[in-house]
């Protein structure tokens, strides 16, 4: 196929070869080269050989599977007036010190045009690291520069200052440090400039405050320290504010409600060890997004917040403080005064009381609702149920909501997450959650359900797995009882990463036929950004221009790891569990087992399995804890088992065991308790040495186990422990990335007064 195209001033003859396009340049009388190979996969080419692409006039390499460092040669091409590379997640390099003096008239990194004469430089997601180079405060006739969300270290350059038509300035999300250099105020054409996570200190500039053409100041999530310059109300027209999670000393005051104070569309006050509603809120009328969050709000919610923004308020975020009451209201949001308006609410982490109104449902356009960790009660209105499709995430956890869950999801299409753990709920589970088809996160945790089984066809979990996207299925701690069903052939829960059914009274034979067929999910694993299972989701003004504001939703689980119930503020996309200790499973473990591939824990305890322990476990090679205890098992510990050089935690005692314990490897890590309760089990770490059969047994266990209660918590002692985990990603393990708090549930309030810890937010 032949066309004429005209792009860049220029005429092109070209030849399409599938994704290949082939061009001549005729504009300027002599032939010479494009390269366009979008969509291609050029994963295995060397970045290095651009340099040498000396003829061409255009190369364009958009979403091709580029990897490595990027070579400063291919911006000195003699002959490019188009690069474009972006869409190259694993694209790596740095911004060297070389002169901006190339043909190039569009580069783009990420959304970039126009070197030459270059008034827009978009470097945004491009994984460039290093120091910014002080050559872009050169380009002075910069009106664009974005290098937002890369690994830039070091301080800005004070040449920036000298970009004095520059309009939007983006360096968010990196690793700056000092202070902001250019508040000598000669940036008087800026109308957007966002610093937001960096880590930038000293005060905020006063002459930053002259500048009076900013429509949005985004500076949250830095270490600055003083005061809010009261100067920046007289930027009359800045609509986007945010000064978030930045360490402003004294409590923050903003004076009395003025008049001809600016008129926010996004406000973002959050950990600005704020005491009281700011009173300059009320004259506000045109709010999209408010965010007082994690502050030291008490008490009742004033009135007049009500009457805030009405008409165009879509995110109201009020979590993380000490609010009591939101008003002299029957409901925990008046909700006929905001209308349909609301579209994510945010009030988790306080101290409310009272139940939820039928008038919740007048919320038809609600797309995240979490009131998680209040002292609400009473039952949900049967009309949730038919909240709109736009619903995302419901989040109610950690309150005292009690009856049944309502029954018909029929309107979830794009429901993503359902966090109802720790309650107080009972009956059956909403069998429409199977319509759900997005859902990734259904966790009803620590209630009190159940599961009546009226035939073989609606066996657990039949009517849940085929939901495409399910990752995390946790129903720990309930009263759910019965055999799982057999799964038919074909691939069911295909994109599962963690189950938890643990602490409930599941019967027969392991369910191995269905965690088997889950799937590697070797995108993760092998990419070096970690991610999280989140709702992100964007806020954009219906009728004022502004920038939309991204709103991320993490969803937090408790699972027992190594022995003890671990609170993840985060789930890591690539982790991968299996509990279901604590019921009444038997037979034996088939070694079939092997199939579980890529997982980082096995809790299979307390339960009344019997037989050996298979040899192929050993091939989990990505293994980090192994639970077998409180079971019926016999037979020696397999020595092929010193093979999983990943294992942290393992503990077979209290179980029927013989033999000589396996040596080597992370064998030699574990401790007596991995072991007692196995009379015949001999060889370190136990004072039972192989060769001497009339050696006194191992220890009995300090916490002796009633065999005939096997199907009860194996905490049988009942403590609370609330201890900070570390973060980080610790020896390359993946249990230890996320944060947590160690919890070992049951008599709380006993355990923390004798110990004097305090209860921690959410």
């Amino acid at each position: 196929m032949h066309r004429i195209d005209q792009q860049y001033g220029f005429i092109a003859f070209s030849v399409h070869l599938s994704k290949i396009i082939i061009g001549l340049d005729l504009s300027s009388g002599r032939a010479s080269l494009w390269l366009h190979l979008n969509y291609v996969n050029l994963s295995s080419v060397v970045p290095r050989i651009w340099a040498s692409l000396s003829s061409s006039t255009s190369i364009r390499l958009q979403y091709c599977g580029l990897q490595g460092n990027i070579s400063v040669g291919i911006f000195k091409l003699p002959n490019s007036k188009v690069l474009d590379v972006a869409y190259n997640e694993r694209l790596t390099g740095y911004l060297a010190e070389f002169t901006w003096s190339s043909p190039l008239e569009v580069w783009n990194l990420a959304f970039t045009r126009n070197l030459g004469s270059l008034n827009t430089l978009d470097l945004r997601s491009c994984n460039f690291s290093g120091s910014i180079p002080s050559a872009p405060g050169n380009l002075t006739s910069l009106i664009y520069l974005e290098i937002s969300n890369n690994s830039f270290v070091g301080n800005i350059p004070s040449s920036i200052g000298n970009l004095i038509q520059l309009s939007d300035l983006d360096l968010s999300v990196n690793q700056l440090i000092g202070r902001i250099p250019f508040g000598h105020g000669n940036l008087t054409q800026l109308s957007y400039l966002s610093l937001r996570y960096n880590l930038l200190n000293g005060e905020i500039p006063f002459p930053l405050m002259n500048l009076t053409k900013l429509t949005s100041l985004q500076l949250g999530n830095n270490n600055l320290q003083g005061r809010i310059p009261d100067s920046i109300f007289n930027l009359k027209n800045l609509k986007h504010l945010d000064l978030g999670r930045i360490s402003f000393s004294g409590s923050v005051e903003f004076g009395n409600a003025n008049a001809s104070l600016p008129k926010f569309q996004f406000l973002g006050l959050s950990s600005c060890n704020l005491n009281e509603f700011p009173d300059f809120v009320k004259i506000q009328d045109r709010l999209v997004c408010l965010d007082l969050s994690n502050n030291n709000i008490h008490g009742m919610v004033p009135e007049w917040i009500w009457d805030t923004s009405k008409l165009s308020l879509e995110l109201l975020c009020l979590s993380k403080n000490f609010i009591t009451s939101l008003g002299p209201h029957p409901m925990p949001l008046p909700w006929t005064r905001l209308l349909a308006t609301i579209t994510h609410y945010y009030i988790s982490n306080n101290s409310l009381t009272g139940n939820i109104s039928e008038l919740i449902c007048i919320l038809t356009s609600i797309r995240v609702l979490d009131s998680a960790n209040n002292n609400l009660g009473g039952s949900l209105p049967r009309c949730m149920q038919n909240f709109g499709a736009s619903l995302l995430v419901i989040d109610l956890e950690r309150n005292k909501f009690q009856g049944s869950i309502p029954q018909t999801w029929t309107q979830g299409t794009e429901l993503r997450i359902i966090n109802l753990r720790q309650n107080r709920f009972q009956g059956q589970l909403p069998r429409s959650l199977a319509k759900c088809m997005m859902l990734e996160v259904a966790d009803f945790s620590d209630n009190k359900l159940h599961d009546l089984f009226p035939s073989l066809h609606d066996l657990f979990p039949s009517w849940l797995e085929n939901l495409p996207n399910l990752k995390v299925l946790n129903l720990r701690s309930n009263n759910f009882h019965g055999q799982i069903g057999t799964s038919k052939p074909g691939s069911k829960f295909p994109n599962l990463r963690v189950i938890d059914l643990s602490h409930n009274g599941f019967t027969g034979k392991l369910p191995l036929e269905i965690f088997g067929n889950w799937k590697q999910h070797s995108e993760f694993a092998n990419s070096d950004i970690l991610s999280y299972i989140q709702v992100n989701s964007s806020i954009v003004p219906r009728r004022y221009t502004c920038n939309s504001w991204l709103y991320a939703y993490n969803y937090t689980m408790t699972m027992t790891n190594k022995g003890v119930a671990v609170f993840y503020e985060k789930v890591q996309e690539l982790f991968k569990a299996i509990d279901i200790s604590s019921n009444k499973f038997g037979g034996e473990i088939s070694e079939s087992i092997e199939n579980l591939k890529g997982f980082h824990l096995h809790n299979l305890s307390n339960n009344v399995l019997t037989g050996h322990i298979p040899p192929s476990l050993a091939n989990l090679t990505e293994l980090e804890s192994l639970d077998l205890s409180e079971n019926n098992l016999s037979g020696e510990i397999p020595q092929q088992l010193t093979q999983l050089t990943f294992l942290g935690f393992f503990n077979v005692s209290n179980n029927l065991l013989t033999g000589p314990i396996p040596q080597g490897n992370q064998f030699g890590t574990f401790g007596n308790n991995s072991y007692e309760g196995n009379s015949e089990l001999c060889g370190r770490p136990l004072s039972k040495n192989f060769e001497d059969s009339n050696a006194s047994p191992a220890p009995p266990s300090l916490f002796p186990v009633d065999q005939s209660q096997k199907s009860g918590s194996p905490f049988q002692f009942g403590w609370e422990i609330l201890v900070v985990v570390v973060v980080g990603y610790a020896s390359g393990l993946v249990v230890g990335v996320t944060i947590g708090h160690i919890v070992i549930t049951r008599k709380r309030d006993w355990f923390m007064n004798i110990f004097g810890i305090k209860q921690l937010a959410r």
